[in-house]
Protein backbone atom coordinates (compact mmCIF):
# COMPACT_ATOMS: atom_id res chain seq x y z
CA UNK A 1 0.00 0.00 0.00
CA UNK A 2 0.94 3.28 -0.68
CA UNK A 3 0.38 6.27 0.55
CA UNK A 4 0.95 10.58 0.83
CA UNK A 5 -0.54 13.41 2.77
CA UNK A 6 -0.69 16.77 1.11
CA UNK A 7 -2.47 19.97 2.27
CA UNK A 8 -4.60 22.17 -0.01
CA UNK A 9 -3.88 25.31 -0.78
CA UNK A 10 -5.46 26.71 -3.85
CA UNK A 11 -8.01 29.43 -2.37
CA UNK A 12 -10.99 27.36 -4.02
CA UNK A 13 -10.04 24.38 -2.85
CA UNK A 14 -10.34 21.12 -4.82
CA UNK A 15 -13.31 22.66 -7.09
CA UNK A 16 -14.53 20.71 -10.42
CA UNK A 17 -12.31 21.21 -13.11
CA UNK A 18 -8.57 20.00 -10.86
CA UNK A 19 -11.10 17.54 -9.46
CA UNK A 20 -11.60 15.86 -12.64
CA UNK A 21 -8.18 16.16 -13.89
CA UNK A 22 -7.34 14.21 -10.56
CA UNK A 23 -9.74 11.66 -11.11
CA UNK A 24 -8.40 11.29 -15.02
CA UNK A 25 -4.90 10.67 -13.83
CA UNK A 26 -6.45 8.31 -11.29
CA UNK A 27 -8.30 6.30 -13.62
CA UNK A 28 -5.06 5.71 -15.51
CA UNK A 29 -4.05 2.77 -12.92
CA UNK A 30 -5.00 -0.96 -12.05
CA UNK A 31 -4.91 -0.07 -8.01
CA UNK A 32 -7.57 0.87 -5.68
CA UNK A 33 -6.85 4.55 -4.97
CA UNK A 34 -8.86 6.12 -2.78
CA UNK A 35 -8.75 9.82 -1.39
CA UNK A 36 -9.23 10.02 2.50
CA UNK A 37 -10.72 13.86 4.55
CA UNK A 38 -11.96 14.02 7.39
CA UNK A 39 -12.48 10.47 8.44
CA UNK A 40 -13.89 9.75 4.80
CA UNK A 41 -12.66 7.96 2.13
CA UNK A 42 -13.67 7.77 -1.46
CA UNK A 43 -12.88 6.35 -4.69
CA UNK A 44 -10.89 8.65 -6.69
CA UNK A 45 -11.68 7.16 -9.65
CA UNK A 46 -15.20 9.02 -9.02
CA UNK A 47 -15.78 12.61 -9.96
CA UNK A 48 -18.93 12.13 -7.57
CA UNK A 49 -16.99 11.04 -4.72
CA UNK A 50 -14.36 13.22 -4.85
CA UNK A 51 -16.68 16.45 -5.07
CA UNK A 52 -18.75 15.08 -2.45
CA UNK A 53 -16.08 15.68 0.28
CA UNK A 54 -16.49 19.43 -0.41
CA UNK A 55 -12.56 19.49 0.01
CA UNK A 56 -11.78 23.72 1.18
CA UNK A 57 -8.51 25.27 1.09
CA UNK A 58 -6.11 24.39 4.26
CA UNK A 59 -7.74 21.12 4.34
CA UNK A 60 -5.28 17.89 4.63
CA UNK A 61 -5.60 15.24 2.51
CA UNK A 62 -4.96 11.47 2.18
CA UNK A 63 -4.46 9.88 -1.34
CA UNK A 64 -4.04 5.99 -0.58
CA UNK A 65 -3.30 2.98 -3.10
CA UNK A 66 -3.20 -1.02 -2.99
CA UNK A 67 -2.10 -2.74 -5.60
CA UNK A 68 0.34 -3.40 -8.52
CA UNK A 69 1.01 0.01 -9.84
CA UNK A 70 0.05 1.52 -6.18
CA UNK A 71 3.42 3.51 -5.97
CA UNK A 72 3.12 5.10 -9.19
CA UNK A 73 -0.84 5.93 -9.13
CA UNK A 74 0.14 8.00 -5.64
CA UNK A 75 2.96 9.42 -7.09
CA UNK A 76 1.22 10.55 -10.43
CA UNK A 77 -1.83 12.05 -7.97
CA UNK A 78 0.76 14.16 -5.80
CA UNK A 79 2.24 15.38 -9.17
CA UNK A 80 -0.84 16.34 -10.65
CA UNK A 81 -1.81 17.76 -7.24
CA UNK A 82 0.93 20.35 -7.30
CA UNK A 83 0.91 21.15 -11.15
CA UNK A 84 -2.49 22.10 -10.82
CA UNK A 85 -1.64 24.52 -7.87
CA UNK A 86 -4.07 22.57 -5.81
CA UNK A 87 -1.56 21.66 -2.62
CA UNK A 88 1.91 21.24 -1.13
Amino acid sequence: MAEQTLTITSADGVHARPATALVQVAGKYESDVNLEYKGKSVNMKSIMGVMSLGIPNGAEIKYTAEGSDAEEAVEALVAKTKEEGLGE
